[in-house]
């Protein structure tokens, strides 16, 4: 019996922490979306160092007022050696998703997204010469052919927006990678990763900002006609934006990594079904054929890497198959972020 409601309460917790971070994750594009196209507020470096300070900000609250989790002690040398590469790297990242929500729409900017796995296996093949199966690569198929139809397909296509978008992919890609060698040996969880890359990034982000879009938010501020209630908007969204790294880390010791990857994969759905009832944005058919196809290629790809994560090293081994475990999988988390 109590095995039993033990059992119960695991799947409720699970389901309860994935709509959590879906309603967040959600909310934070759609959010993002509306304050460029509807407030006419077009500037994703303000938008961005927004967020980076009310992440910095919230980060601080929950481990040093609220002790939410213990603060991960860091060398002051690893700081800069180490933590500020990452802040760097995860400062272009989030500003290049912005950067593409102000000039396509949430569907196609949700579905280039999706092509991180592609571009993750790319770069460590291409730069840091790892192997991967053929059952790797075969999974990826889906992927890019799911993100071409999408392309050539997209009504609203914009070019910009879709080499931001793209190059964001490479970014999520290349902080994934490093954070393997830069943060060995320091076990950061998302509360502590946002602690220690916010304020550096918010660092980054700042001078670029004023000097980029500060004229431009300025003169918005003095005419826009309902600035308060747009001010409050702005605040919010960056204040959803830290508390998705906090469902993040509730969703991750909620769930294994199958269930992770899928509800992801379901999380970009229901952002794109939302966005589209919103914004009504035009989709063709063959344009959601695309999206279908690169989050099954999503789904599919996941499986193959859990999978062969649990093959056993006394499985006999093919001459494709890489001589040890760490040759096969990409240094990509199985909870990965995918926001």
């Amino acid at each position: 019996m109590e095995e039993s409601l033990a059992c119960n309460w695991g799947a409720c917790r699970a389901i309860l922490a994935i709509l959590q971070w879906w309603g967040f994750n959600v909310t934070v594009i759609i959010m993002n979306k509306w304050i460029f196209q509807n407030l006419d507020f077009k500037f994703p470096l303000t938008v961005s160092c927004v967020h980076f300070i009310c992440s910095a900000v919230g980060a601080y609250i929950a481990i040093r007022v609220l002790k939410v989790k213990p603060l991960i002690q860091v060398d002051p040398e690893d700081r800069w050696k180490r933590i500020f590469p990452m802040s760097f790297v995860f400062c272009i990242n989030i500003v290049l998703g912005n950067v593409s929500l102000r000039y396509i729409p949430v569907s196609f900017m949700q579905t280039i997204k999706s092509f991180t796995p592609a571009t993750t296996v790319i770069l460590q093949w291409l730069i840091w010469r790892k192997y991967f199966e053929w059952r790797i690569w075969t999974s990826l198929i889906p992927i890019v052919g799911g993100i071409l139809l999408t392309s050539v397909t997209e009504l609203s296509f914009n070019i910009f927006g879709f080499c931001a978008a793209m190059f964001g992919c490479l970014a999520t890609s290349t902080k994934t990678i490093l954070a393997e060698s830069l943060l060995h040996g320091y076990k950061f969880d998302s509360i502590n990763t946002v602690y220690y890359m916010a304020p550096f990034a918010t660092m980054i982000l700042a001078l670029p900002a004023v000097v980029l879009e500060g004229s431009g938010a300025i003169n918005w501020f003095y005419t826009h006609p309902s600035i308060h209630s747009a001010i409050l908007i702005i605040l919010i969204s960056g204040i959803l934006a830290f508390c998705l790294n906090f469902s993040i880390f509730y969703v991750i010791h909620s769930t294994n990594a199958v269930t992770f990857n899928v509800a992801g994969n379901l999380k970009v759905a229901v952002a794109i079904l939302i966005s589209w009832l919103i914004f009504r944005n035009p989709i063709s058919a063959m344009n959601a054929v695309g999206c279908v196809v690169t989050l099954s290629g999503c789904t599919f790809y996941g499986y193959v890497r859990h999978k062969l994560s649990q093959q056993q090293p006394g499985t006999p081994r093919t001459p494709c198959t890489p001589r040890t475990k760490m040759e096969m999988l990409p240094l990509v988390n199985d909870k990965q972020d995918k926001a």
